[in-house]
């Protein structure tokens, strides 16, 4: 997720995986589905953008469980782009979901982790502020 290209309302943004290690995880996605990882620092540690066999548009991200993330479930995570993510927050809760993280900057904007009505885990993010 980039403010250079924001991504339309509506859209999936992103996609990633967050778990306990994440080099593992890389190495056994590098091997089944032919990806490449291009290393991001978080500080003390690298997450992972993972990137096509022959290149091309990333397909996700291989994330650490730790700091900001220790919340974060462990599943293919997608993001749902929104135009204003406390709005989207309420009506989630008014619609009989659940907000399961409070909002936090990624990629130039904010996101949230939240829970349908059945319990479908997603993330929210809204591009900017």
């Amino acid at each position: 997720m980039s403010e250079a290209n924001p991504p339309a309302v509506g859209s999936i943004g992103w996609k990633d995986l967050t778990v306990d290690d994440a080099e593992r995880v890389r190495d056994f996605y590098m091997a089944v589905a032919g990806w490449t990882a291009q290393p991001i620092d978080m500080g003390g540690y690298n997450d992972y953008v993972m990137m096509p066999a022959g290149g091309g548009e990333p397909v996700g991200g291989i994330c650490h469980r730790r700091g900001a993330n220790s919340d974060i479930p462990g599943l293919w995570l997608l993001y749902i782009v929104v135009a204003d993510l406390a709005v989207a927050l309420e009506q989630v809760v008014q619609r009989g979901g659940k907000v399961l993280t409070t909002p936090r900057p990624a990629g130039g904007g904010q996101f949230a982790v939240i829970a349908d009505p059945s319990g479908a885990v997603s993330g929210l993010y809204q591009s900017g502020g």
